[in-house]
């Protein structure tokens, strides 16, 4: 994988849409990889502990990219994907097809906020099934209220979703 670093400069870009575009890159190569490898583990845990097994796959798939935030000097508050329970999920009835979208702020060491890393975790509350690829979205806004306003405007979903 080419470094965040690496990047930025082919890009000529180093804000938070290069960001959210290295970790779109990340995942469309990863997600897969990642559910294949630990398939076992992760349904161990989803049998053990329900939900959490998401967790467990997110950590494994955001694990590299916390290591090229941190080499530049930049770090998600709180660590990516995000704070479960600022979060916001639906999906259908029969708890299938369920999507969660969580943030991130990402910092600069100095304390500069670059912007929003949202992720979108598709999901079944029955069986651990990841449906598709996770998505993310970058966003200008860091304060909640206006990381909510602009999610709400871009999904009326989310908008609708407690």
């Amino acid at each position: 994988m080419q470094s965040l670093l690496e990047f930025f400069a082919e890009n000529k870009n180093d804000d938070i849409f290069a960001i959210g575009k290295y970790i779109e890159i990340h995942i469309t190569e990863n997600w897969q990889i990642l559910l294949e490898k630990h398939h076992d583990k992760l349904l161990r845990a989803f049998e053990r502990a329900g939900d959490m097994a998401y967790g467990a796959y997110l950590n494994f798939l955001f694990r590299p990219v916390h290591i090229q935030l941190k080499q530049i000097n930049l770090y998600p508050q709180p660590r990516l994907p995000g704070d479960f329970s600022i979060s916001r999920e639906w999906g259908n009835k029969e708890e299938t097809n369920q999507q969660r979208w969580m943030w991130s702020s990402i910092k600069s060491t100095k304390g500069n906020s670059l912007g929003t890393i949202v992720t979108i975790i598709f999901h079944d509350h029955n069986e651990f099934r990841i449906s598709q690829k996770p998505g993310i979205i970058a966003l200008a806004q860091t304060d909640k209220n206006a990381v909510v306003d602009a999610l709400s405007q871009l999904s009326s979903d989310f908008q609708k979703a407690r």
